[in-house]
């Protein structure tokens, strides 16, 4: 009997702990939350192709997998794993019928990639486009999005807590995949995991994850604005704008480094922002247009957990006005119940967050009657 007790709660508890999860949230009015896909392994970045076929990437777990909604019901109904066994390949990107990869040292690429699902092979085929990324595996997941100009956006967190500079490392790269040139885009970025570009000013902007081990509420995580071609901001001298680091600005001041870029926003120490989204929709209401959304990923290091929340940013002349939160819930009286990673819109507007801490995929849409 006791046996059987065991082993009906293996089979309860993920049951009761994703129903539980769903009521814990809390949304905007008129907004209601669903999982898309559950049991996806370490769920990071998504990439939506043209059939809407969402693809989804991941760290720990070394797979991408495909969610295929088939009835169209907001629901996925087949999950496929198109590969396992790779090197952190948490962030994807479609380009016409193509997947992009990004593992910890190169890019791969899956093409016509919806095809490929339909075959009747289970054999997934994919090339490599580009292995020149370093392999240092610390800070080395990436998150990536194709430019306005067809290159592709591939950032370099760097290799440590706080280090000195180097031009491989704490920067976000161009890739031309025709040339294979890397081209720096932003430097003096400690760890970027979330960019999108302004659809309004093609202004790209960026979260960065601020250092650790200088206490609770030191340094500010960031949310920063391109606007020059190899711009520089601050790390690892200046952190958050405001924060002198220790060993590297030692006896300077803040005007000695005047000539870094401060964010547009200083976050809370240890949120962890990782993946932003400017909603491009109809389905919100207009007013949502063009709004910011940051996934909080969580403090992991911090003695009271902070962030484990969407947060909607509202931009107005290319100023953050408001910062103000979307979904919460995820945290508990320090107990964590997920960690929301990265965004993707479906083709009727409904907004998809990844949440690697409670492996799944989750739907937001509008129903305010």
């Amino acid at each position: 009997m006791k046996y059987l007790l065991m082993l009906l709660a293996c089979f309860l508890v993920p049951i009761t702990y994703a129903q539980s999860l769903l009521q814990q949230l809390s949304l905007p009015e008129g907004y209601e939350i669903s999982y898309f896909a559950k049991h996806v392994d370490n769920a990071r970045q998504m990439a939506v192709s043209p059939t809407g076929v969402v693809y989804v990437g991941s760290r720990k777990a070394g797979k991408v997998h495909a969610l295929i909604d088939s009835d169209k019901d907001g629901k996925a109904d087949r999950k496929i794993v198109l590969a396992q066994g790779l090197n952190m390949p948490s962030g994807l990107a479609m380009k016409g019928d193509d997947l992009f990869v990004a593992e910890v040292n190169r890019v791969i690429r899956f093409a016509n990639v919806d095809k490929q699902l339909n075959g009747a092979t289970k054999q997934f085929n994919y090339e490599v486009v580009f292995d020149e990324l370093p392999s240092k595996r610390h800070h080395g997941w990436k998150f990536i999005r194709f430019a306005d100009n067809g290159e592709l956006l591939i950032p370099v967190g760097v290799a440590c807590n706080v280090c000195a500079e180097d031009p491989k490392f704490g920067r976000i790269f161009s890739l031309d995949l025709e040339t294979k040139k890397l081209t720096t885009i932003a430097q003096g970025v400690r760890n970027s995991v979330g960019f999108d570009t302004n659809p309004k000013t093609g202004k790209l902007w960026f979260s960065d994850n601020g250092r650790d081990m200088m206490g609770d509420d030191i340094p500010p995580d960031e949310l920063n604005r391109v606007d020059t071609p190899q711009q520089h901001f601050g790390f690892p001298f200046v952190h958050g704008g405001s924060v002198l680091d220790p060993e590297f600005a030692k006896n300077k001041t803040l005007v000695d480094f005047q000539h870094f870029s401060a964010p547009k926003l200083a976050l809370q120490a240890h949120v962890a922002p990782l993946g932003l989204h400017f909603y491009r929709g109809t389905h919100f209401p207009k007013v949502m247009h063009n709004k910011l959304f940051v996934a909080e990923h969580g403090s992991w290091n911090r003695s009271k957990k902070v962030g484990y929340r969407v947060m909607m940013a509202t931009i107005k002349g290319g100023e953050v006005t408001a910062y103000e939160p979307f979904v919460s819930g995820f945290l508990s009286k320090e107990q964590t119940l997920g960690r929301p990673v990265a965004f993707a819109e479906l083709a009727d507007g409904s907004l998809l967050v990844s949440d690697d801490y409670a492996n799944a995929v989750y739907r937001i849409r509008y129903n305010n009657k």
